[in-house]
């Protein structure tokens, strides 16, 4: 059996991507969103953009926590487009931002390939030197940004300022981001899987169907696309047919379209992270019953971690070929259920938690039962 490594291997990879630069969400108060993924998750104040930088239509607060950058725009005005996004999607993630050491190869390459533009090359300088950035469209409404900084010194990019607050709460060890998940509609996620393919030269490292990722009431299909290092990883979700209305087609109906379901933030001690998230208020998905833990040991075997820990915060665990990895989900980040975080530490694993599949989508029903959208 092939290895992930060996899968990845596969890639073609003329599209050499060194991992993910920032994410991008369009929101409706950046100034109060900041606040919050400060407060909840201990990001740290960065950059900043808007009227006072001579950014007259928008605003954008830049958040880090050593490698993962976030950023969070708003428009000043009703008629923006971002106004428009906002209103149609909610609170959402626009922009999953590449950073490559070539721009224009980059865009030249997808764009040759299919690609939809969605940004031509453009360069943006100031003292600090210069970035230079590309973007073409993914599934929806959702871009990927081509993002090169060999040659620029200054906070984040041109246009931005360091971004100065008295208030840096402490951070919760999230280090990286793992991976992006993408919710597309029926009978579309063949489709995307061969785009990546074809325009970003990623290959499937791993494919669920609606047979391995299913409950009483609901199932959906899941493939996970990677880049030719390993660097960046996109699992893509469809709906399949069940019972009742499953997670994805509930993301679709709230989200008014196809989008990011969730990012993945890595952390090297996720009882510490969690433990911290929890008194900072962040809600997770109600725990998995006591059998989950009483089987675990025979499930997973050996562990580092105790049990009892892991059952009292509601941390699942699975193990592949490599070794395992723990997981937890937060709950939907603003008031539509779409768009959630997840926290993992691999040990070793390279997989995405197929183990904990059922009792994930269970706690996700409970949730849905309680919006009345199951």
């Amino acid at each position: 059996m092939e290895t992930f490594a060996e899968k990845i291997a596969r890639a073609q990879d003329f599209l050499p991507i060194n991992g993910t630069d920032f994410i991008e969400f369009y929101v409706g108060n950046a100034k109060q969103a900041a606040h919050f993924y400060k407060t909840a998750f201990g990001f740290q104040s960065e950059a900043y953009a808007g009227p006072e930088t001579g950014v007259k239509d928008r605003a954008s607060y830049v958040l880090r926590q050593n490698k993962i950058r976030i950023v969070l725009t708003s428009a000043l005005h009703s008629d923006h487009p971002i106004s428009t996004h906002v209103k149609k999607h909610g609170d959402g993630i626009k922009i999953l931002a590449l950073w490559v050491e070539d721009v224009e190869k980059a865009y030249h390459e997808t764009t040759q390939r299919g690609a939809r533009s969605y940004q031509a090359v453009s360069i943006l300088s100031d003292k600090d030197g210069e970035i230079k950035t590309a973007g073409i469209y993914t599934y929806g409404e959702t871009v990927h940004l081509f993002v090169e900084r060999r040659n620029y010194t200054g906070p984040f990019m041109p246009g931005y300022v360091t971004w100065k607050s008295d208030y840096q709460p402490t951070e919760s060890g999230l280090l990286y981001i793992d991976h992006c998940v993408g919710n597309v509609g029926w009978n579309r996620m063949n489709e995307t899987v061969q785009w990546y393919e074809k325009v970003m030269g990623f290959v499937n490292i791993l494919s669920f169907d609606d047979k391995q990722i299913n409950t009483a009431y609901s199932a959906l299909m899941s493939k996970v696309m990677s880049n030719g290092n390993g660097y960046v990883k996109f699992p893509i979700n469809e709906p399949a047919e069940g019972k009742k209305k499953s997670q994805i087609e509930e993301y679709l109906e709230y989200y008014e379209g196809e989008g990011v379901q969730h990012a993945a933030l890595a952390t090297n001690d996720i009882l510490l992270t969690v433990r911290r998230l929890k008194e900072n208020g962040v809600e997770f998905l109600t725990a998995p019953p006591a059998s989950y833990y009483e089987m675990l040991s025979k499930r997973v075997g050996k562990i580092d971690e105790d049990i009892q820990i892991l059952q009292t915060l509601g941390i699942l665990v699975d193990r592949d070929e490599e070794g395992y990895l723990l997981q937890i989900f937060t709950k939907p980040l603003q008031d539509r259920p779409t768009l959630f975080f997840e926290i993992i530490q691999r040990k070793g694993a390279q997989s995405f938690g197929a183990g904990n599949f059922k009792a994930l989508f269970e706690a996700i029903e409970r949730e849905q039962e309680k919006r009345g959208n199951l």
